[in-house]
């Protein structure tokens, strides 16, 4: 089993790799990391970001699951943190709701990553925008820092996630809240699927129960949980059949094992007494 370090790297590795992908490429893979779909016309996750105002077409490598900025009640002055940024597409428009007496600061750990957003903050002359190279189980941002943090598709690929939202919960402002967009499950995968690394990287193997998922949120303290959106990704027999023998499959599908994109939103109680936002 791969410990939580190799399991970073690993990822890291793999977004660095799709830093230099075209979105093209990653769009038509069944998870942006060359995992290959055999030619199906299939991504599990990424959204139409295009019609949404602050869509920069050059920090948009198809890579979410969601839009979780749409949800997520940014006001003008907010300051607005997202976890794994990118190459900047959720935090160019959070800053077009921010606007210009916001603030946004993205948190990534891929060196390839914050390049690519920094040059394009850069070029859009955004000196409101900044990128920070870290960790989400450790993040480079003061408590208390975050009106608003969003997040597509990352928590899913962190492996202590308990960390990850208690460091959430930190650097929101009580009072504050955030809207994550992330992959999870109903029902168990098959241990070969979720134990192989390019799902993993990419799509759905490092992926909570739903249930797990809402817990470990209530746990780190957030109030008001609330599901915004949901929709079930449709995996096509041929990505299943890589990873399933022919019995294997028959089983999964008779289970109705269940792969979800949400949208889910939470408050940081204005007190720790539990008075909500």
């Amino acid at each position: 089993m791969n410990t939580n370090e190799e399991i970073k790297e690993m990822v890291r590795e793999k977004y660095g790799a799709i830093a230099s992908q075209p979105k093209s490429e990653n769009a038509s893979s069944c998870c942006g990391t060359g995992c290959g779909c055999s030619g199906a016309e299939f991504s599990v996750m990424a959204e139409d970001y295009s019609r949404l105002p602050g869509y920069v077409a050059d920090a948009d490598l198809a890579l979410g699951c969601g839009l979780p900025t749409e949800f997520a009640l940014i006001k003008p002055g907010n300051t607005v943190v997202d976890l794994g940024s990118g190459a900047g597409n959720d935090c160019f428009v959070a800053r077009s709701i921010a606007g210009a007496t916001g603030h946004v600061i993205g948190i990534d750990m891929t060196d390839a990553m914050l390049e690519k957003a920094r040059a394009n903050a850069e070029k859009l002359g955004f000196a409101n925008v900044e990128f920070r190279k870290g960790d989400i189980e450790n993040m480079p941002v003061a408590d208390g820092t975050a009106d608003v943090v969003v997040s597509n598709c990352v928590m899913n690929l962190v492996p202590d996630k308990k960390r990850a939202f208690a460091e959430t919960f930190r650097i929101i402002k009580p009072g504050g809240h955030f809207s994550i967009s992330d992959i999870v499950l109903v029902g168990e995968l098959p241990r070969n699927v979720r134990d192989e690394a390019a799902l993993y990287a990419g799509c759905i193997a490092g992926a909570q129960q739903k249930d797990d998922y809402l817990a470990v949120i209530r746990d780190a303290g957030f109030t008001n949980i609330t599901v915004q959106k949901e929709r079930e990704i449709q995996i096509p027999n041929e990505l299943l059949a890589r990873y399933l023998s022919i019995d294997e499959l028959r089983e999964f599908k008779r289970n109705r094992v269940g792969i979800f994109s949400i949208t889910v939103y939470a408050d940081k109680p204005l007190s720790q007494g539990g008075e909500e936002a």
